[in-house]
């Protein structure tokens, strides 16, 4: 299992320096950022969205080379929408909310690894939250416009997130036999880099630094 879950955070963490990586060398660039926000911004989302239903609903039947293909196509294609946060917000402040998000998230993980309660009980819970979300921050992006209610929204989000975190690593336990131990690390690795980054970014919207 140890071996499961180093290979699980290896993942991990290449999918996050990939994103990054995308994500700051595009920032500073102004035709591609010109390009992206305003001719493939839409295209590009879609894609995100066909990669993760993809990697989600069909991990037993992908290979792994494809499962991998995939996961490092999502984090790459991630990054390019994440480029809009080197333009929002300072530097600084977006690597001190990157570590402060890391230390939250090895805490809940080895609390996930380690504790004897079942805590599967929570998954349909935070996922019907996280619909509420969803649909609760595209009604404040059309109808309420509140900044207030986005600052809630976000809080309420990163409770979900954080949930998810606990929820996943145990998951990951769960799932061990049914599915080949590398194509579990990857699928592992994408559920919390799912739950990293969107820590990170109601996080930065509640913390950050903007660049105004």
């Amino acid at each position: 299992m140890n071996n499961l879950f180093s290979k699980v955070f290896l993942w991990l963490a290449a999918g996050l320096f990939i994103s990054f990586g995308v994500a700051f060398y595009v920032s500073t660039n102004e035709n591609l950022v010109y390009n992206i926000f305003t001719k493939y911004y839409i295209w590009i989302i879609i894609l995100e969205l066909v990669l993760a239903f993809v990697l989600s609903l069909c991990i037993t039947k992908l290979s792994k080379a494809m499962t991998i293909v995939l996961y490092i196509g999502y984090s790459a294609v991630t990054g390019l929408t994440l480029s809009s946060v080197f333009l929002a917000y300072e530097l600084s402040s977006i690597i001190m909310i990157f570590l402060v998000t890391s230390i939250i998230f090895a805490l809940l993980s080895v609390y996930g690894y380690i504790t004897k309660k079942d805590v599967s009980k929570i998954g349909p819970i935070l996922f019907f939250g996280l619909i509420g979300i969803i649909i609760v921050t595209i009604l404040n992006i059309f109808v309420f416009k509140s900044s207030s209610f986005d600052t809630w929204i976000s809080i309420i989000s990163i409770i979900i997130f954080l949930g998810f975190v606990v929820y996943d690593i145990n998951l990951i336990k769960r799932r061990m036999y049914d599915i080949d131990d590398d194509k579990l690390a990857v699928y592992g690795a994408f559920q919390l880099y799912l739950d990293f980054v969107n820590i990170f970014l109601d996080l930065l919207r509640l913390f950050g630094e903007s660049n105004d």
